[in-house]
């Protein structure tokens, strides 16, 4: 009997040779982070592995972050994310789109780095980088998620009407789940405190 893998790999004739192979092998699907496969830094790769898993009947999530010192609500955002849909995409912003909206001392960890541990999280299925001369929307234009994750801040209501009406399904909008922001943690970490709960030194902050 002939899989249903078979039928998208036959159906999909866009998607490179050898790359076809790798992708409908499981490695985009299983559990390990397969690095060299998983980020995808040409937008037009990724459409066309877009195109590859809605032959499979594939829902498509996609969400974007710094992701800068992964922590654990990191994990949580990725986690609630992916129920969304069967295949997660995240776009990572690069280090030089970060230091001009947060300032010259960050990210603490390097975009590769950064890229790396987002594949090492559980459901990822693909990253990539946003870059600081990409245009606006293009990532989103480029997957037209199923699905658009993001967190309350990210877009306004007349932005997710517009996007909903050209680019996406529809757009789901997360609370942010870390008990400390990556800024707070790095100036705790320059005034010598830890996250440890307690009173004084150490206390946690909201």
């Amino acid at each position: 009997m002939t899989s249903r893998f078979e039928n998208g790999r036959r159906a999909q004739g866009s998607v490179r040779e050898g790359a076809e192979d790798a992708m409908f092998g499981n490695y985009l699907f299983g559990d390990e982070s397969n690095f060299d496969l998983r980020f995808v830094p040409e937008y037009k790769r990724i459409t066309e592995i877009v195109d590859a898993l809605r032959v499979l009947g594939m829902r498509v999530v996609l969400t974007s972050g710094s992701f800068d010192i992964i922590h654990e609500g990191h994990s949580m955002y990725l986690e609630a994310a992916r129920k969304f849909g069967d295949f997660l995409i995240v776009g990572l912003d690069s280090d030089e789109k970060i230091r001009r909206r947060k300032g010259p001392n960050r990210p603490a960890v390097p975009e590769m780095e950064r890229l790396r541990m987002v594949t090492h999280q559980r459901g990822v299925g693909l990253v990539t980088l946003k870059q600081v001369d990409h245009p606006r929307w293009s990532l989103i234009e480029a997957v037209r998620p199923d699905v658009l994750v993001a967190t309350a801040d990210t877009y306004t209501a007349e932005e997710i009407a517009e996007l909903e009406d050209a680019y996406c399904g529809r757009v789901e909008v997360l609370d942010r789940m870390a008990t400390v922001s990556t800024s707070a943690r790095l100036r705790r970490i320059q005034l010598g405190l830890s996250d440890r709960g307690g009173d004084g030194p150490g206390r946690r902050e909201d």
